[in-house]
């Protein structure tokens, strides 16, 4: 699946069931922060993202949820992985 297409899916489960929960795989230190590639299969979807910020002081995950949050005009969660590079994230609608 491409990027552009997983994005796509994301945003229709949000808009019909206010919440939807994706994994990221995240690669900090980079010089943007942008979404690079969909990896797995079907049910196991990831996607791998690039985030400016560094891994430490929390300043990746502020990073992540300020990115998120954006481009899905949604309010986002960090439910595990906070320390890792792969995380599961709740997105949500009030």
């Amino acid at each position: 699946m491409d990027t552009s297409k997983f994005l796509e899916n994301i945003r229709k489960e949000l808009d019909s069931q206010d919440i939807s929960y994706i994994r990221i795989k995240v690669k900090p230190n980079s010089p943007k922060t942008f979404f690079t590639e969909v990896l797995g299969i079907e049910e196991e979807l990831t996607i791998k993202m690039n985030i400016k910020a560094p891994p430490t002081k929390g300043l990746a995950n502020k990073e992540i949820i300020k990115f998120l949050s954006k481009e899905f005009n949604c309010q986002t969660e960090i439910i595990s992985g906070h320390k890792n590079s792969l995380k599961l994230i709740k997105l949500f609608k009030n």
